[in-house]
């Protein structure tokens, strides 16, 4: 059986789409093949590498995505799922082939202001939520 096909996108990749990424994959990487992308496509986020790192998922090397560059590439998703705000997951384009096109919405790691404990403490929130999002919704997955 092959494995149905999910990307994550946010504005930059460097935050959300990249722990959701992640977090799918290391709940359910048999079952999902998962990438992320951004719209217009940043630099990982530090506290982010961090707090994955926390959890046994070492992105420090990974590079982030152009969501475009994934359209022109032609790939096809059964899911595309936009983890940034509601107004910017309206940029995001429209995939061919997608099934199903869902909107998560979580607060931007990269805007939290504070040391860089209090940094780590609010990404550690968001990480949480879109873990039990996912778990959430694995529960649908059959």
């Amino acid at each position: 059986m092959s494995k149905q096909k999910v990307l994550f996108v946010c504005i930059h990749n460097s935050a959300r789409s990249q722990m959701a990424e992640e977090l799918l994959r290391k709940l359910a990487g048999d079952r999902f093949e998962v990438e992320s992308a951004g719209i217009e496509p940043g630099k990982l986020n530090p506290v982010v590498v961090e707090v994955l790192k926390e959890i046994g998922i070492d992105i420090a090397g990974k590079k982030t995505q152009a969501l475009m560059d994934l359209l022109k590439q032609g790939k096809l998703y059964s899911y595309v799922i936009t983890v940034c705000d509601e107004t910017s997951a309206e940029r995001c384009p429209i995939f061919p082939g997608v099934a199903q096109r869902l909107h998560w919405g979580f607060t931007d790691p990269s805007k939290f202001e504070g040391t860089w404990e209090d940094k780590l403490a609010q990404t550690r929130v968001v990480r949480g939520q879109i873990e039990q999002k996912i778990k959430d919704w694995l529960k649908f997955q059959g």
